[in-house]
């Protein structure tokens, strides 16, 4: 962002969210104008106002007219909040340059999302919209001595509409939209005697696709989803009450789980894509792990005819031809995305007042699923190059491998045809012109040579991202409301989650050729059985993923004085977490003649000396899984002093430590040297606010500045096609405004502004996935062809890496290094290779270093992933009375965020520009608020706004995925309420 435009916005702001939209646009002179929003950020009923800790919240009023329908709406309009999809099903949703940006099975949420106050697991909420809420409250800064689990950046808390007993009630409201977007909602509320009500709620959307798809002329990245909820309120006494939920949701659909892929396109295909900018084209084929196990070179180096390889790696690549489209919103791909989650969530909630006291009992049971599909580059593959090895092939299983022999030697190897002709079958069942066959991933391990196929006149690669949940919580708090001085919470929570067929896989014509090709020639050689290598497709798979958690916690509340409140609260956490796993990718064989389990090979051991596989090679004896596990416990707190200057102002200033427990990152195939396990995130927080109403409330302007100490902070990266995670330490410090401006009853302004300092402290060091030479002109980039992988090498002096290399890879039959483009914003020239060979050839003494993944650099300054430097946002709301008591309220709502990076290594490849989104309303009232007619748009000025960046890793070619916001909606939407 500019100067210019930094102060212009600041000289615009004084800021707080929309949470007071809930006002009416007449007051009663008696009252301050505006209403009093409550919530229970403190685990009780109080005044927003009231509540010394920086939250915000939003009613069914708010929501509705600032147009919030999910949580990507809901960063708009919050300080120092930002949201984002991630690069498999989840999300992040970054509080204070605090993410989700752990990615794993056994990562705990660093944002953690309740429902009525209970922890969800795995939800798919920020996916769904938003029905029949009485308000969502964010919470920012560690949270743990109020909400169930720890959560080091704050806590979003959806408090669903509860059941009337008083009175029969109904509302409905019909929305059409462009792109054929058709929404509906609605509500009964019916009262069965004095003390009970049952409320019924649901929604339904379903659209057209955002995104065309250039192979067909469809539309995909669509909507076809609704959820239901069923809840119960019974009272049967004044101190008693009982809330039960039942809640459904499920989509099923072509969603996008990325939106598009960006990439400076690497010609040279060591790297895939160059490091300098994001640009609409495609990684260069040669670079991905299909590719190279696939090349004539690499089968050459394995004593494999190289006329079978699919193509060279100096060769046009299988990208080569292939114009992908610069707009974010159309696509080429042969294979149509696939996306279904579901989710079951029931609560109980037991509130018992006993005196002074309130006890609470709460229990909520979670089960989850997803499963999501599509195309792994978004781009068609050109097969013209393939033809030569396919014709070859298809000779080889008709009459099997040629001995070269003169007469009278036989001209074929007598039986060999049996070690390629279910290549043929599986893979080109129609011949070398016909349909090409790709192992489908709907069936566990089973792929194309046991008869699970995609078939497609391109060559496909397509990839997949699926988990089963089931979660379980219990809470109890008592709470005291003592007339005294003195006050106090307690309580204790225990949760479990276990996690089954967490899953993601790699599909592609070439891997599965690799494998057939690697493991028939092998067998061959051997004598043995007919087999490829299993798995034929990449897959990470946690069988089981456990986590067993509890924790006991408590606050007290002193009085000082008449105006001075002291809040010391003390929480003990302990979690427990387990992971059975594996990764497989062409690691063992199985007869072609196994149709079943690849894991049922008949041939034996799978594990042990054969090197064939073993799934945790860093445990002595032979597994088929991994198991580890791991423990954390913490003792976290919090310390507020809260001032009252006058009953509509109060100052305050807080120490919180927060805590997230640490987890186990995968097993890799390849191995590489990784962590089996990373810690906890710890933070020391320190915070002061003030809290003001002025004007007999026509003003309410609330200020907060913060400073975190942050360790061992969790962040992902793709190693080996896997999600691993690091842990570094950061620094944090900024500032929010918020307010809410009700010059008369008719006008409501809404004004928010934050700055946000998010660095990475002291010194990090790491290897950049985009420049694996770390800056140095004399390292040579390798592109490992045995596995996809990227390594460095260097030298003791100007020359001496290029030459090692250079002579290592004659032997090997491949080409010296050459230099990356002189845009690339690459000091290191490149090369394929093989990096273990490399390491074997160097000379002790020489000072060569081969180093995998990279030479490292020092990250130490640069900023957070995910944290906007800068967010403003103003809303206007005005109501016009007519005579005959309609109302017509139109509102306009401009949000800005300012530049952020999607990379913890920074740089122009991983900025994240500055993007305004304004989004505007118009509604009709009925004189009595029976029904209404509403127009809407949003995203005015129809930005293709980038919200996150996913790099994915080498073996993939070094793409990045990028994530937006929807392009404009607008439509007309009709109510009714009684």
């Amino acid at each position: 962002m500019t100067l210019r435009a930094m102060v212009l916005a600041t000289s615009a702001i004084l800021a707080w969210p929309q949470m007071a939209l809930a006002q009416d646009s007449t007051t009663d002179e008696a009252e301050p104008q505006g209403s009093v929003i409550i919530v229970t950020a403190q685990r009780q009923s109080q005044s927003l106002q009231e509540v010394p800790i920086a939250v915000s919240a939003f009613d069914a009023t708010a929501l509705e007219s600032q147009q919030i329908e999910n949580a990507a709406d809901l960063q708009l309009t919050l300080p120092n909040v930002s949201f984002s999809k991630g690069n498999f099903t989840g999300s992040s949703f970054t509080i204070r340059g605090i993410g989700d940006l752990c990615v794993g099975v056994t990562c705990d949420a660093a944002t953690a999302i309740h429902i009525n106050g209970s922890p969800l697991f795995g939800t798919r909420l920020f996916e769904t919209e938003y029905f029949d809420l009485e308000r969502i409250e964010v919470l920012r800064g560690p949270q743990g001595t109020l909400f169930g689990r720890n959560a080091t950046s704050g806590v979003v808390n959806l408090v669903t509409a509860k059941p009337d007993l008083g009175s029969f009630g109904a509302a409905g409201e019909f929305e059409y939209g462009n792109y054929n977007s058709i929404k509906a909602e609605g509500m009964v509320n019916v009262p069965i005697g004095d003390s009970i009500g049952v409320r019924v709620a649901g929604f339904f959307l379903n659209r057209d696709g955002y995104t065309t798809n250039l192979f067909d002329n469809s539309d995909v990245d669509d909507r076809d989803m609704y959820a239901v909820r069923g809840s119960l309120r019974f009272e049967p006494g004044a101190d008693t009450t009982l809330d039960f939920m039942a809640y459904y949701f499920r989509e099923d659909d072509t969603r996008l789980r990325n939106q598009k892929q960006a990439c400076q396109r690497d010609p040279l295909g060591v790297l895939g894509c160059l490091n300098n900018r994001r640009d609409f084209d495609i990684t260069n084929a040669n670079s991905t792990v299909g590719a190279t196990l696939s090349s004539q070179e690499f089968f050459a180096i394995q004593g494999i005819p190289s006329v079978l390889g699919l193509g060279s790696l100096y060769g046009p690549d299988a990208f080569a031809g292939f114009d992908k489209p610069d707009d974010v919103r159309t696509v080429n791909t042969a294979y149509t995305p696939f996306y279904f989650a579901d989710e079951v969530q029931l609560q109980a909630r037991l509130e018992q007042r006993i005196g002074a006291m309130t006890l609470t009992a709460t229990g909520l049971y979670q089960d989850t699923e997803v499963d999501s599909r599509q195309d792994y580059f978004l781009g068609i593959q050109d097969r013209t190059g393939f033809a030569t090895a396919l014709n070859v092939l298809s000779g080889f299983a008709a009459n099997g491998l040629p001995t070269g022999l003169p007469a009278p030697a036989p001209a074929f190897v007598p039986g060999s045809s049996a070690y390629f002709t279910p290549i043929v079958e599986a893979l080109i069942p129609n011949g070398p012109g016909g349909v090409l066959c790709t192992s489908d991933n709907d069936d566990g391990n089973r792929g194309a040579f046991e008869g699970n196929v995609l078939c497609g006149e391109t060559p496909l690669s397509f990839d997949r991202s699926s988990e089963q949940r089931e979660s379980w919580s219990g809470e109890i708090l008592l709470s005291s409301d003592f007339d005294g001085a003195f006050n106090f919470l307690l309580g204790g929570i225990y949760a479990k989650s276990k996690t089954t067929d967490n899953s993601y896989y790699v599909n592609s014509f070439a891997l599965d050729y690799a494998s057939a090709i690697l493991g028939s020639f092998g067998t061959l050689a051997g004598g043995a059985p007919p087999s490829y290598f299993a798995t034929s497709m990449y897959r990470n798979n946690s069988l089981e993923a456990n986590l067993e958690s509890f924790g006991v916690f408590g606050e007290i509340y002193v009085d000082l004085t008449e105006r001075l409140t002291f809040t010391g609260g003390l929480r003990y956490n302990d979690d427990k977490k387990d992971v059975t796993a594996r990764t497989t990718l062409i690691s063992f064989l199985n007869p072609y003649a196994n149709d079943g389990e690849p894991f049922d090979s008949p041939i034996t051991p799978l594990t042990g000396p054969s090197g064939l596989f073993d799934a945790d090679p860093g445990t002595p004896g032979e597994q088929l899984t991994q198991f580890r596990e791991v423990g954390f416990d913490e003792i976290t707190g919090r310390a507020v002093l809260d001032y009252e200057v006058t009953p509509d102002n109060s100052i305050y200033a807080s120490y919180a430590r927060g805590y997230k427990s640490g987890g186990i990152n995968p097993p890799l195939s390849p191995v590489f040297d990784v962590a089996e396990s990373f810690g906890s995130e710890t933070i020391d927080a320190f915070e002061i606010g003030s809290k003001n109403t002025f004007a007999n409330g026509a003003l309410q302007l609330n200020a907060t500045a913060f400073y975190y100490k942050y360790s061992g902070l969790q962040l992902s990266r793709i190693v080996a096609r896997t999600s691993v995670n690091d842990t570094i330490d950061a620094d944090i410090w900024g500032v929010e405004l918020e307010s809410v401006i009700r010059p008369d009853p008719d006008w409501l302004v809404n004004l928010t502004f934050s700055y946000l300092n998010a660095e990475v402290a002291g010194d990090q060091f790491f290897s950049n996935p985009r420049d694996p030479g770390g800056g140095d002109p004399d390292a040579v980039i390798i592109k490992d062809i045995s596995n996809g992988a990227n390594c460095a090498v260097t030298g003791p002096a100007p020359g001496a890496a290029d030459a090692f290399v250079a002579g290592v890879n004659a032997a090997l039959g491949l080409r010296g290094p050459e230099e990356f483009p002189n845009d690339g914003n690459l000091a290191s020239s490149g090369a394929f290779s093989i990096c273990d060979v490399l390491a074997g050839a160097v000379p002790a003494g020489s000072g060569l270093a081969v180093l995998s993944p990279g030479v490292e650099v020092n990250i130490k300054g640069n900023k957070l992933p995910q944290a906007p430097e800068m967010k403003v946002s103003m809303g206007v709301q005005y109501t016009a009375t007519f005579d005959n008591g309609m109302t017509l309220v139109p509102r306009v709502d401009v949000a800005l965020t300012g530049e952020q990076y999607g990379n913890i290594f920074n740089g122009r490849v991983n900025r994240i520009e500055p993007f305004v989104q304004a989004n505007a309303i118009v509604q009709l009232n009925s004189a009595d608020e029976r029904w209404f007619v509403r127009g809407f748009v949003q995203n005015i000025f129809d930005s293709s706004s980038v919200t996150g960046l996913y790099l994915t890793d080498a073996s993939s070619g070094n793409f990045t995925n990028i994530y937006t916001l929807d392009p404009r909606r607008y439509g007309v939407a009709l109510g009714f309420s009684f």
